[in-house]
């Protein structure tokens, strides 16, 4: 796929020992580091960019957070697509303030 798509990522690390929201927290700085846009929600997050770019982001946010101390990890992801470009701002402009 060529054309940018909109992926929401949800991981749901699990330690005896560290917080999920640590764990979390390490996914969200791979993201940010990426380049890619992107929007923190409560429940996932939701990046911009082509379909191979942002799965190798996810790779990277679950390897972090094993990095971290994650001992399992469920992982939910949503995909939007279109025959055109796909962008957070065309779901979200008439919310925002």
């Amino acid at each position: 796929m060529t054309k940018t798509v909109n992926i929401a990522l949800q991981v749901l690390p699990t330690s005896s020992t560290i917080h999920p929201y640590t764990l979390v927290d390490k996914a969200i700085e791979v993201i940010a580091a990426s380049g890619l846009k992107y929007t923190v929600c409560p429940f996932e997050t939701v990046m911009e960019g082509s379909y191979d770019q942002i799965m190798a982001v996810i790779q990277k946010a679950q390897e972090a957070c094993y990095a971290a101390g994650a001992e399992s990890m469920m992982t939910y992801i949503k995909i939007q697509s279109s025959k055109n470009d796909v962008s957070i701002a065309d779901k979200m402009a008439k919310y925002e303030k």
